[in-house]
């Protein structure tokens, strides 16, 4: 590999990761996630942790699962949605924990930091 050359694999991995933040880049898909972190989960249980409407929790576990980071399996007369990869829950938590960091040690008016 050249310098400053990206060989094709390594491109086709960040798009694939690339499509993996997509899916997670919804607050909303973040806490799905969080949530099935634990255990698997029914669309109803979804939507009491949550506070929001089942039409809109099934709207984001579609993206989630379009996005291969859940699955759905039919129990009876409902799903349950589990995690694929114990992966993605530890970044969910990382960038959590990360973002968490940074809110609460970021500088009140420390405009000279670098980026």
């Amino acid at each position: 590999m050249q310098d400053g050359a990206i060989e094709q694999y390594a491109i086709e991995h960040y798009e694939a990761a690339g499509e993996l933040f997509k899916a997670l880049s919804s607050p909303i898909r973040l806490a799905i996630v969080d949530l099935l972190a634990t255990q698997p989960r029914y669309v109803h249980q979804l939507v009491e942790l949550t506070g929001l409407t089942q039409p809109l929790v099934s709207q984001h576990l579609r993206v989630l699962r379009l996005a291969g980071v859940v699955r759905g399996v039919r129990q009876s007369r409902e799903i349950a949605y589990a995690l694929l990869d114990d992966h993605v829950a530890h970044i969910v938590r990382d960038a959590l924990a990360h973002s968490g960091e940074n809110w609460h040690s970021a500088p009140e008016s420390d405009s000279s930091s670098a980026a």
